[in-house]
């Protein structure tokens, strides 16, 4: 059974950081690109970031170009995604999604985790 499993959220002030990652179980994703999306009440689920399978090619929705960093560890089955500067608006529940290969269409991603939540204080 596939899972992916999304850690590392919380609450934080504005300014402030947080490390999110994801953990792939099941099958291998060695050959997947792995991306970001993330929802906010009431809004529909929108791209963040994306990685290409070894890791050559990465793409960031321009509201977080600059502040996050998405990587990858392909022998550990992980993405993780590093926010730095956060803002109230950043606030959401994010999700770790795969797909086939890197791209910011939600519905080319086959395979999503549950979500962790990332709230941002002013």
């Amino acid at each position: 059974q596939v899972q992916l499993v999304e850690s590392g959220g919380g609450l934080v002030q504005a300014g402030g950081s947080l490390r999110l990652s994801c953990a792939a179980s099941g099958r291998t994703f060695s050959t997947n690109a792995m991306a970001w999306f993330r929802q906010a009440p009431g809004k529909e689920r929108e791209f963040v970031a994306a990685i290409s399978w070894n890791s050559d090619i990465t793409d960031y929705a321009e509201s977080v170009k600059g502040r996050f960093t998405i990587s990858r560890d392909t022998a550990k089955s992980t993405v993780s995604l590093q926010m730095n500067s956060l803002k109230p608006e950043d606030t959401a529940v994010y999700h770790c999604a795969v797909a086939s290969f890197i791209t910011r269409s939600k519905s080319r991603y086959g395979y999503w985790g549950q979500g962790t939540q990332v709230t941002v204080s002013s």
